[in-house]
């Protein structure tokens, strides 16, 4: 994994902007904390930090490939798990390599195949290709988005990264924040609108879109989208296949350069996929697979309880790591160390984010990185296969809102009255409800209540996940390590999405079908397990910590937070600590403590992002 930027201008030397390149690069460094490279050829300015995972000694970027008086230079950052596959075909179609990397690989198939190479690629990516011979840029981004791409496009002028700070570098954009982006703050937040960069000039290219910027001016497409068609195969036919289909893709994402891990909670999910790992490192003679957990201190005394958070992991954990045999590190979290995290899990999104639950997730990973520089994680089969909660209980079914957020009137009132009047955040979040809905696509002949789980699913898949893909990137990238996500596997979410919900709710679980797909790769104990979250703190000193930063905000006269929220209100529910632990705010993981720090943070990006509001 790496870090992209760069800028096309038209109309300019940019040969004297190597300075101003390599500003804009170092902001990634944290992406690519191995190498670094630039190249500068007009109307090109292409900056890379570089990750090495596969072919170390080689695959230096930006990757410059000449075709007789053609030029082709790509900057990417992601992994192209069939690279092995399109090696060999575009060798049988006489092309020829240097390096044994994916980026070469991504290179060739697109001077074979231009723009449609990206239909032949299995991976998580996000890219920049110049092509002199159509005087255009291409971009792409992979299927789910995992990996990510901002932009800002100006008269004449496009400027691209990896993340907003590398874009914000740059002197033509300006760190303000309108009506729109603070509505994405305050009332969508920390989800985002698909396409929505929050900063004024800043947007985001859209999971499995394409984009091209030539003299004509920009063009956007998608490239891939789900598609509803009648699944027909039986329950267990249906079984082995996502078996097949997981096995495959998990064996895929092992292969690397560098040593690999995988993060078990003692879920179903990661107990999966470390199975999985474990059988394919047994069969190759790779030795013991290396894991690793995270929670926090003192949460074995204080840990409760509650229909989101049925059960600690601790005890489940041990049972794989006994059951598998793998090298397990157990990381612990100290309170005093998370509540510091939290300006640098802010730094890391360049956004108000998901509090500690972002901050546990950064020093998680830098733990990590002390022994592993690859991850496997099991990020999104809640979202694929409908393991939350709000598609098994029916007051979060039929919200009529984003079941994950329900309580956005409740939001609304902690701002102050010129804020709601300015951003409108119920009739936004409405309409961003409605646009999400208008993009489902429909299955002809499907009952009422299928498709009414259809669409709480395209709703998990687009506007859910995302969140947690983000997070996922930005924290694990700003530790200098690669995590990689087989359930975002595009031909696992496309077999998935067709499931029928009866099919997906076999033997009357959530996740029945991957269960059963999963029967005799874990123990019956570990497979019919109740779903447990990411693990956060249930230490009252947390609570206590964040309380007293919120209040803290609220004290100082200079807080640039202070006109856009009711202060009394955050005073009231800081003064009922209580009251507050419990509050129904976001997910399943955010709550009142959540809340003071999501303050906090908003108020330090507002001050230290230098943020202008107009």
């Amino acid at each position: 994994m790496c870090g992209i930027t760069g800028f096309i201008e038209w109309e300019r030397d940019l040969t004297q902007d190597s300075e101003l390149l390599l500003n804009m690069t170092e902001t990634l460094s944290k992406r690519g904390p191995d190498a670094q490279g630039t190249w500068i050829s007009n109307p090109c300015a292409f900056g890379h930090r570089r990750l090495s995972v596969m072919d170390p000694e080689n695959g230096a970027q930006p990757m410059v490939a000449h075709e007789d008086e053609l030029v082709f230079t790509v900057v990417y950052n992601g992994e192209i798990y069939n690279a092995p596959e399109l090696r060999r075909e575009l060798q049988r179609l006489g092309r020829t390599f240097r390096t044994q990397c994916d980026t070469e690989v991504l290179l060739q198939a697109y001077i074979e195949w231009g723009p449609g190479c990206v239909d032949r690629l299995n991976g998580i990516f996000a890219f920049a290709v110049w092509d002199s011979a159509k005087n255009h840029v291409f971009f792409a981004r992979d299927r789910l988005g995992v990996k990510p791409l901002f932009y800002s496009e100006q008269t004449g002028l496009l400027i691209f990264g990896s993340e907003p700070k590398a874009i914000l570098q740059h002197p033509k954009v300006e760190a303000v924040v309108d009506a729109e982006g603070l509505a994405e703050v305050f009332a969508v937040g920390p989800a985002r609108t698909p396409g929505h960069g929050v900063f004024k000039q800043l947007k985001e290219l859209r999971p499995g879109h394409c984009m091209i910027y030539s003299r004509d001016g920009l063009r956007i497409y998608p490239y891939w989208k789900l598609e509803s068609k009648p699944h027909e195969e039986s329950v267990e036919e249906t079984a082995a296949r996502l078996r097949e289909l997981l096995t495959d893709t998990v064996e895929r994402q092992l292969i690397s350069d560098v040593p690999v891990c995988t993060l078990l909670s003692g879920g179903l999910d990661s107990s999966a996929l470390t199975s999985l790992a474990v059988q394919y490192y047994n069969r190759t003679g790779q030795g013991k697979v290396h894991t690793y957990s995270v929670d926090y201190v003192g949460n074995d005394q204080h840990f409760k309880e509650h229909s989101f958070q049925p059960g600690a992991d601790g005890p489940w954990i041990a049972r794989m790591v006994e059951e598998l045999g793998t090298k397990h590190h157990y990381v612990q979290v100290d309170t005093e160390v998370l509540v510091k995290a939290l300006d640098d899990s802010t730094r890391a999104r360049d956004l108000p984010g998901m509090a500690d639950v972002d901050a546990s997730l950064l020093l998680f990973c830098e733990e990590i990185k002390r022994g592993a520089t690859v991850a496997i994680s099991g990020e999104a089969a809640d979202e694929i296969f409908g393991g939350y909660p709000w598609f098994h209980r029916d007051e979060l079914r039929n919200a009529g809102t984003f079941p994950w957020s329900v309580a956005t009137d409740l939001r609304a009132s902690w701002l102050s009255a010129e804020t709601r009047e300015w951003i409108r955040p119920l009739e936004y979040v409405n309409r961003r409800y409605e646009e999400a809905l208008a993009e489902v696509p429909a299955l002809d002949g499907e009952d009422e209540e299928a498709a009414k789980m259809r669409i709480l699913s395209y709703l998990n898949i687009t506007r859910f996940m995302p969140t947690l893909l983000d997070r996922k990137d930005r924290m694990s990238m700003a530790a200098g390590l690669e995590v990689r996500v087989p359930y975002c596997d595009h031909r696992l979410v496309e077999y998935v999405w067709n499931i029928p919900w009866d099919v997906k709710t076999t033997g009357g679980r959530e996740k029945g079908i991957l269960r059963k797909a999963l029967e005799g790769v874990l123990p019956d104990d570990v497979l019919y397990r109740k779903k447990s979250p990411y693990p956060k703190t249930h230490h009252p000193a947390y609570l206590e910590a964040v309380r007293i930063q919120a209040l803290a905000v609220l004290d100082d006269s200079s807080s640039p937070i202070l006109p856009f929220i009711d202060a009394d209100k955050i005073r009231e529910l800081a003064g009922s600590p209580e009251a507050s632990s419990n509050l129904p705010w976001f997910g399943q993981l955010m709550s009142g403590p959540q809340l003071f720090a999501y303050i906090a943070q908003v108020n330090y990006w507002l001050k230290n992002y230098r943020i202008s509001i107009r």
